[in-house]
Parts: structure tokens; sequence; C-alpha cells
């Protein structure tokens, strides 16, 4: 799937992203924030893969007069962020590959699942730590490849596995190798309760507004229906409450 596909895909589920999934992973996101520290070195707070910008208001709040610097590769994602922190003079939105940052020019670095979407994630985590200046921290929170028995998550990744190859999930592996030039101080599960309408909502959401947009696209509207139909069988009626574990890396330069 080209960069052009996937960000086509993630401007048409920028709306539908910010309504269902920003308010569902707001945990997530102030964990993430809060495990930065007070005092940073000199520099911008780069946040790649910002997507519609969730972490913008709490980053301002714990880091007040600290520039803000958020990058997305979707068009659409960016436009919602600006929009986001429109009339904040301490903040910029750039639209483009997150994958590699500038070394040795940020405070910090913060990302709240977008790792997980970019082609090579280990790579992209060492391009993050090579960006900090000495003392700036990463804090990088991802969906690892199992995040808890049961769930929809869980549920919706075996029945896609039925239908489409398994992709390359080695990567997981190679991050905490990917961060040898900097000082690991936390790898840990970080877990918070969801709750979707029912399973039928939570698959909508995830094929049109979340990370199954692109192959959803890609395959067409005969293929998600058979997988739409196959998901709800498995599934349970009625609201679902779940506690997807994510995974919280926290580092130091």
């Amino acid at each position: 799937m080209t960069a052009e596909h996937l960000a086509r895909a993630w401007d048409e589920a920028a709306a539908g992203y910010d309504a269902y999934y920003v308010p569902r992973f707001a945990p997530w996101v102030s964990a993430a924030v809060h495990a930065l520290p007070a005092v940073l070195p000199e520099g911008p707070v780069v946040v790649p893969c910002c997507g519609t910008f969730p972490e913008l208001d709490e980053l301002g709040a714990r880091l007040p007069g600290r520039e803000i610097v958020g990058l997305d590769l979707s068009a659409g994602m960016a436009a919602r962020a600006r929009r986001r922190a429109a009339g904040n003079p301490l903040v910029r939105v750039v639209e483009g590959d997150a994958s590699e940052l500038e070394p040795a020019s940020a405070a910090a670095v913060v990302s709240v699942f977008g790792l997980q979407q970019l082609p090579e994630p280990d790579a992209a985590l060492r391009s993050w730590a090579g960006a900090l200046r000495p003392g700036g921290v990463l804090s990088v929170v991802y969906w690892p490849h199992s995040t808890e028995p049961g769930g929809p998550f869980t549920v919706l990744s075996e029945v896609l596995r039925e239908r489409v190859p398994a992709g390359d999930r080695s990567w997981e592996g190679r991050l905490v190798p990917a961060l040898e030039d900097v000082v690991l101080e936390r790898d840990e599960p970080l877990s918070f309760p969801m709750t979707h309408p029912d399973a039928d909502t939570f698959f909508t959401a995830h094929t049109r507004s979340g990370p199954m947009r692109p192959l959803a696209d890609a395959r067409g509207e005969e293929f998600i229906a058979a997988l739409r139909a196959e998901f709800l069988r498995r599934s349970p009626a009625g609201e679902w409450r779940h506690r997807p574990a994510a995974r919280h890396i926290v580092a130091r330069a």
C-alpha cells in the first residue's frame, strides 16, 4: 500500500476518527503527556503521527510556553489539527512523513497510536529517539500485536487473519534495540477501559474512521460486508466493554 493511498484513506477517515476514537483514546494520550517531566531542554515538543492533535491541549497545559510541532502524512488529519491549534502562536502543524525526524532537534517526542501504522516502526522509533536533544524525553504509546483476550480488537484481528495474510510483526521485537542510544526508563502495558455501543458500531468506526480504512478502500464493499457478518457472528450483543492494553515506552537522551 503506497503512502499516497494511506494518506488519502486517513484524509477520508479524519472526521470520524476525531468523533469516535479521540474521546476513547483520551486516557492513553493523558498518560503519554504526563510522562514528560516539567523540566526539559530547550526546543520544541514534536508529535509525529499527530492525527487531529488530541495531545495538544494537555501538552500546552503541562508545558506552558513551549513550542509544539505536530506532523502527519494525511492532509485531512493535518487540517483538523490546525483547526484545533487555531490562535495558538506556539503551535505548528506540518504535513509530511512522520517516520524520520531531524536529529537533535526536539526537547521531547510524544506519539500515541501512530507508531504501529508506519511502514517500519522500529526505524521510526530510532529516528524519534535520535531527534532528542541531551536530556530530552521520548514518550510513545502504541498498540502491540496482542491487546487483550476476547475484546473487539482481538475478535476482529482473528476474523481478518482468516481472510488476509498476516502482516510482519517482527518489528515489535526490534523496538527496544532501536533505543540503544538513549536510556530506556519505561516499557510497560498501559490499560484503560473502553466502551462501544455495540459490535456493529465498533466495526463501522474501525473500517470507516479507524486503522482498517485503507484496507476497506482497497478491498471494497463486498469484502467488508463479509468481514462484518463474521465479526458480528462472533461478537456479544449490546454494549461492549473491554480493557485493551497498549504499550508505553519512555526513554531519555
